[in-house]
């Protein structure tokens, strides 16, 4: 692989200067995979995309290893990567035991994982979506009391495998109990890869109108349908400026089967780079490290711009 450099600028008019990346691979990414990944490789894949500027790097998630084994480590991990910083290594928490674990760890930016459909949310949690919203109200208020920062992740947000399309109300009104809950930041999965970007800008638009601030939104895509990098930019448009994505494409959702990959943070990186907006990403150091990852994993990268660098002459 040759030092490619970055893409023609052209930026457009209307759109953020500087958005901030939220890297998902090391979690949301790894927790699919079949064959358990060895703590230290996790280790050197966070701090890899650390190192490569991204300024969020997901690290783990203090669940039951009952429900996903890929992130029993989550104690032996997250000392392995505390060098990079409490600031920069959110994890995820499913209810006020793993909040005690993540804390205990000195973690202090924590997610909780909400659903905007009843089918999703039995699915995922066994309860239904007020139920889990009234779990999650001591673990924000807590994580809060601890001078933490907390993420609301919503998913099923565009369309659910077994409720179809989603309507945009049902979706405002978790996310407005999210924010009451305490939430700093909400992040909007379209877990199955079904947004298109008209949906994108009206669900945004109706956030709005509820109260809920451009500027406590990020967005989450997954490609199924190859629509991310197109919602993507419907988002930009609409001045969001904190993008979820995964290094290499990796990862879908272990419990909505029609899911596949995050939006490669590559393609990300290339798009924003193409339209002159800053991300601090290094791309070249972070296509080597998904070109590393998929020889652990034993397969290409899905990620269309880790595939032409990493074969261009």
């Amino acid at each position: 692989m040759t030092t490619t450099g970055l893409p023609m600028e052209v930026p457009a008019e209307g759109l953020p200067t500087r958005v901030r990346i939220h890297e998902v691979g090391a979690r949301d990414g790894l927790q699919n995979e079949q064959t358990v990944v060895p703590t230290g490789v996790k280790a050197e894949f966070i701090h890899r995309i650390a190192d490569a500027g991204l300024p969020t790097v997901e690290a783990t998630s203090f669940v039951h290893p009952k429900w996903v084994p890929q992130l029993a480590d989550a104690e032996r991990l997250f000392p392995m990567v505390s060098d990079v910083g409490p600031d920069r290594l959110p994890v995820l928490v499913p209810n006020e035991r793993g909040l005690d674990r993540a804390l205990a760890l000195g973690a202090r930016r924590i997610a909780v994982f909400g659903s905007a459909t009843e089918s999703f949310a039995k699915a995922n949690l066994n309860r239904t979506v007020d139920e889990a919203l009234a779990m999650f109200a001591p673990v924000v208020a807590r994580a809060k009391d601890a001078g933490g920062h907390v993420r609301g992740y919503l998913s099923m947000c565009f369309g659910d495998p077994w409720e179809g399309p989603v309507p945009p109300a049902q979706v405002v009104r978790v996310c407005r109990a999210l924010i009451d809950l305490g939430c700093d930041e909400l992040s909007l999965g379209d877990t199955i890869g079904v947004a298109t970007p008209g949906h994108v800008r009206h669900l945004l638009a109706a956030l709005n109108e509820a109260g809920v601030s451009t500027s406590r939104i990020g967005v989450h895509f997954h490609d199924t349908y190859g629509q991310a990098l197109a919602n993507t930019f419907a988002a930009l448009q609409h001045g969001v400026t904190t993008l979820d994505a995964s290094a290499g494409g990796l990862g879908g959702c272990p419990y909505a089967k029609s899911a596949t990959g995050n939006l490669a943070t590559e393609d990300l990186v290339w798009m924003l780079h193409g339209l002159g907006i800053e991300t601090g990403v290094d791309l070249d150091r972070l296509t080597a490290t998904s070109v590393w990852m998929a020889e652990v994993l034993g397969r290409p990268s899905p990620s269309r711009t880790v595939r032409a660098l990493s074969h261009k002459e």
